[in-house]
């Protein structure tokens, strides 16, 4: 079961601002514009977008969601204070986390391909801010995001995710949907209003708690308890149809709160329309059954318990456990593990305090009915911020640093096993020295909590230690359990044996049905015999033949002749044809042990005197087991022949054997059993020798491919990385291209609209560009792009044009002639320096201005 907290999450006041976190990768700019361009004016929420940016190059994000959005956008500086309506963008090579307010910048602490900024600037979110804190994932590969919204949520706050069908990369977005730690799924438009509008429904109810707050009142009297009506009863059986798992027996108060939570996020008013709501989308249910087990905890939570467990029970414990045995635990809703490490942890600190006990060691089984959650335990993988709420040395000594958190080291993780578990539906852990079973309780009702008392009791040894949560007690079960400290919620386990009868197992076991061993028999063969001679031949085999049966190397049986069911019976359960489970017990050894030495010396081996009872009869039993060889068919098979022997009756009573000669017969019976003992230890000598060079070799390749495993995901998470940075830079370089494209179209029409003949130059007084006017004067064409202006044809007058363009390229001067063409036209030819925005000379710009008018209107003002 999910181990929430008994600690109610409320929103710190740290900043007066509320912040939304918008996370983001490859293909994230389109996102990004879409969802700020849908940002609601004054909606009074800071933005501060976490994007995966290349390190090496400078970043142009700031400038492009600016034109996407009237907020201000600026790029985030140290110490920088959030204001409402403003976008805060991340620098490159930079980590951004948030405290009290203030956006904090710090050099990345792990190597390129191993970053999760996003995961870090979240986590930070939902420490400063709480319940208050809100993150987004949007387009994206890998995982980052997902570890930071889980952290968001467990303090109450509200989490959102692009739709993964609408997303360039869908990879974000479906890590953290997966893990069951996403409020809103959406298309990214829709995102910013489905904020607002969870925020309008908290401002319009503000009576009703925090979302995420675990239920304060879930320690109030039952008399609180009222059912949920027919819409929650609905919503319940719909859960146990979906999950297979019941919920009955949960409080309503919390039922309703969880259900709550759920009715603000679709923007839903009634359970009933929520019922109706998760009967036309059954993939709500898998959401509402995580949202019941979100379970908020920590390392080493309320740590006077933890030192009380280390100061006072584990040397009591130690001290009763004898050298080479093992304690057992059970950590009942572990979550994501944290309280079964940390009680592992307290046991290696204490064993090194008491003298003496270091041979013994604890089984910690840790068990919760969520599947993510156990998965996430498994691994051992913690975030950097364990480290503010844990001791330094503990931290040093238990822990290493791996990618972006912390790793509980191996020692501690091989003392844990986890397994996903329901305390209400599967059968507990017996045979118990401690068993933790924290803040759980106060989620069930009054009759689930007395059945689990008893159930503990008897899980756990006279003398075991019971651990509580601070809100819960033992109820009206102070029979079987003596109180330790109240404060901490100490219990021993009393002398007193707890009645099984009045146990309320979780499951009952079934009863074995008897089965009767069934004889198998060869069928005669169905072809009648074509003489004589076959008939009796099959006749006498029928009669007088032995039973035997023909089994492979393996043992398992492939022909039975004649009646062996005195010897051999099936095994209950599945069908399993194998001489070694279907040998009686008292024959089983010997004939697996001749049946090993004849395949291992291709020969016979007899075994003789063999009894099938416990006591001695005048009828014994010899076996031949014997390796065929031909025909060719049944080579490789091995033959086991039974053969009863009675035992001569004597004519009268033999006289005592003297003391000094042994029993003939009580020799060659041990001799018999020394020569078994003898291949049993030479067939396990060579098994284990065979073995061990089996598990050394693949103890080498498992290192090596573990080597190779690391390489290749370091590699990979590097790529991944890097393809992310050059997804974001290509993205931000094809809008710069759009921009150029439109400047570009934008100067040319200007150029045509002047009306103005104008080529242009480069250094070297080739064609770089030209207007149309001047293909009229300079005869120009698409392919004279890069040809020099001396090989071009025109109907100026004007010789020295090269010279006159060459020479303002050297002296950087302006010329302007006033030129004459051959077919009666004047034009005012200036020939400038062409200037980049750097101020770099490349090239010339030669302007012709059509002066023939003024040139005629002078001519005729002279003549007049």
């Amino acid at each position: 079961m999910g181990q929430p907290s008994n600690h109610g999450v409320g929103a710190r006041t740290s900043s007066a601002v509320r912040a939304v976190g918008l996370g983001a990768s490859a293909g994230g700019l389109i996102a990004l514009e879409q969802f700020l361009a849908h940002v609601p004016r004054s909606s009074g929420l800071a933005y501060v977008v976490v994007q995966h940016l290349d390190p090496t190059q400078k970043a142009m994000l700031a400038e492009l969601l600016q034109r996407a959005t009237a907020m201000e956008v600026l790029e985030a500086t140290d110490t920088m204070r959030m204001e409402p309506d403003v976008v805060y963008v991340i620098p490159p090579n930079k980590e951004l986390t948030v405290a009290a307010g203030l956006l904090h910048l710090a050099p990345p602490a792990q190597p390129r391909g191993m970053r999760l900024p996003i995961d870090l600037f979240f986590t930070s979110l939902a420490r400063d801010l709480g319940a208050q804190a809100i993150g987004v994932v949007l387009s994206g590969m890998g995982s980052d995001g997902t570890l930071g919204l889980r952290a968001i949520q467990s303090e109450g706050g509200l989490t959102l995710a692009q739709l993964p069908e609408s997303a360039q990369f869908d990879s974000m977005p479906k890590s953290a949907i997966a893990a069951g730690c996403v409020d809103i799924i959406g298309l990214v438009a829709e995102l910013p209003d489905r904020i607002m509008r969870r925020i309008e429904e908290e401002r319009g109810a503000p009576g009703t708690p925090k979302d995420g707050a675990v239920d304060e009142c879930a320690t109030s009297d039952e008399g609180d308890e009222r059912g949920g009506g027919p819409a929650m009863g609905a919503i319940l059986g719909l859960l146990r149809e979906r999950s297979k798992h019941d919920l009955s027996d949960y409080k309503p108060s919390t039922l309703r709160r969880r259900i709550q939570r759920r009715l603000g996020v679709h923007g839903l008013s009634t359970t009933a329309a929520y019922e109706k709501f998760v009967r036309d989308n059954p993939q709500e249910l898998d959401l509402l059954f995580k949202e019941m087990l979100i379970g908020v905890t920590q390392f080493f939570r309320d740590a006077p318990v933890w030192q009380e467990l280390k100061e006072v029970v584990m040397p009591a414990l130690l001290a009763r456990c004898a050298p080479g045995t093992r304690l057992r635990a059970w950590v009942v809703g572990c979550s994501t593990g944290e309280e079964a490490y940390s009680l592992a942890m307290v046991f290696r600190e204490a064993v090194t305090e008491c003298a003496g006990a270091e041979r013994c060691s604890l089984q910690i089984f840790a068990s919760d009915l969520s599947a993510d959650a156990i998965t996430a335990a498994r691994k051992g993988l913690y975030p950097l911020k364990i480290a503010d709420d844990m001791d330094p040395v503990r931290l040093d000594r238990f822990f290493t640093r791996q990618g972006g958190g912390f790793v509980v080291s191996k020692e501690i993780r091989e003392m844990v096993l986890f397994a996903q578990h329901d305390v209400i539906l599967d059968p507990p852990f017996t045979k118990l020295d401690l068993l933790s079973c924290r803040n759980l309780m106060i989620y069930f009702n009054a009759a689930l909590q007395s059945r689990l008392m008893p159930l503990f009791s008897y899980s756990l040894r006279p003398g075991g230690v019971l651990l509580l949560g601070g809100s819960e007690t033992i109820g009206n079960s102070q029979a079987l359990f003596t109180p330790m400290s109240q404060k901490s919620r100490l219990y021993w386990r009393s002398e007193n044996s707890v009645n099984a009868g009045s146990v309320h197992f979780p499951t009952s076991p079934r009863r074995a049905t008897s089965r009767h061993p069934q004889e198998f028999k060869v069928s005669p063969s169905a072809v009648l015999p074509a003489n004589l001679q076959t008939h009796a031949e099959q006749a006498l085999l029928r009669e007088f033949s032995p039973a035997a049966v023909l089994v492979t190397d393996q043992g398992d049986v492939v022909y039975i002749n004649g009646s062996v069911g005195k010897y051999l019976e099936p095994a209950s359960g599945k069908a399993n044809w194998n001489i070694h489970v279907m040998a009686r017990p008292t024959i089983r050894t010997q004939i697996a042990a001749a049946l090993r030495q004849a395949i291992l010396e291709k020969g016979s081996v007899e075994l003789r005197g063999l009894h099938l009872g416990e006591e001695p009869t005048q009828t014994s039993l010899d076996v031949t087991v014997k390796v065929l060889h031909e025909p060719h068919s049944l080579a490789g098979l091995v033959m086991v022949v039974f053969r009863d022997v009675v035992a001569p009756v004597a004519a009268k009573r033999r006289r005592r054997v003297s003391s000094g000669v042994a029993d003939p017969q009580a020799a060659e019976e041990l001799q018999r059993c020394k020569d078994e003992i003898k291949a049993l230890r030479q067939e396990m000598g060579a098994s284990a020798e065979e073995l061990q060079a089996a598990n050394e070799e693949l103890q080498s390749t498992n290192e090596e491919l573990q080597s190779a495993n690391e390489e290749l995901t370091t590699s990979k998470e590097e790529s991944q990385s890097m393809n992310e940075e050059l997804q974001t830079l290509n993205q931000e370089l094809q809008t710069k291209l759009d921009d150029l494209a439109l400047a570009q179209s934008d100067m040319q029409n200007l150029l045509n609209s002047t009306d103005i003949a104008t080529l242009f130059l480069d250094s070297a007084l080739n064609v770089r560009r030209y207007t149309e006017q001047i293909t009229r004067i300079i005869h120009l064409r698409e392919g004279d792009i890069g040809r020099p202006l001396t090989d071009l044809a025109s109907t100026l007058n004007y010789p020295t044009l090269n010279d006159d363009a060459r020479q303002t390229l050297k002296t950087l001067t302006l010329t302007e002639k006033e030129i004459t063409t051959t077919d009666g036209l004047w034009f005012l030819v200036r020939i400038k320096p062409y200037r980049t925005l750097a101020n770099v000379i490349q090239g010339v710009v030669i302007t012709l201005i059509d002066i023939t008018t003024a040139k005629e209107l002078e001519s005729r003002l002279r003549k007049g």
